[in-house]
């Protein structure tokens, strides 16, 4: 697993919009919607609640497969790295800004994989990367990763996030 510092590329003078901005990182218009009776960000006590969020593309595609089988591991972490941007456009939807998140709290990732396939951190680590480098600091976070049998319509990853909210947002 790669350790990745946060502090030592990213200047902690800009905001996570600026960042996303340098970074060259364009989120979707419209995240995901909800495959079912849920909301994608839900707030309450100081934190943003984030449900899962999938590989799915601004036009609607989903990337699917078995990560081991028919996904590769490049194709899985480019796939997570999909994931977080869906992420930081379903928070941005719901609070307007990226900025109104002090930092991240923890990422949950689950990787649809063959029962051998054993990189499932390294999997998540693309999408807590891309957090962190959009985050500084303040988005290293915990973490959880493993591998699932299958995913709601056969995605290759599925990732939920706990952020917390600026003081000012609250």
């Amino acid at each position: 697993m790669i350790s990745y510092d946060a502090s030592t590329t990213t200047p902690e003078t800009s905001t996570p919009e600026q960042r996303l901005e340098r970074l060259g990182l364009r989120l979707p218009e419209r995240p995901p919607a909800p495959i079912g009776a849920f909301c994608n960000v839900r707030v309450s006590g100081g934190l943003a609640w984030v449900s899962g969020q999938g590989p799915v593309e601004a036009s609607g595609r989903l990337r699917t497969g078995k990560v081991g089988a028919d996904v590769t591991l490049q194709a899985a972490c480019a796939d997570a790295r999909l994931v977080a941007l869906n992420i930081l456009a379903a928070v941005r939807t719901q609070l307007g800004s990226l900025d109104r998140i002090s930092g991240v709290v923890k990422l949950t990732g689950l990787v649809n994989a063959t029962p051998d396939f054993a990189d499932h951190p390294t999997v998540i680590d693309a999408a807590s990367t891309l957090i962190a480098e959009v985050f500084g600091r303040h988005g290293t976070h915990a973490r959880t990763s493993y591998g699932v049998g299958s995913l709601p319509n056969q995605i290759t990853v599925e990732i939920d996030a706990v952020l917390e909210l600026a003081p000012q947002a609250r």
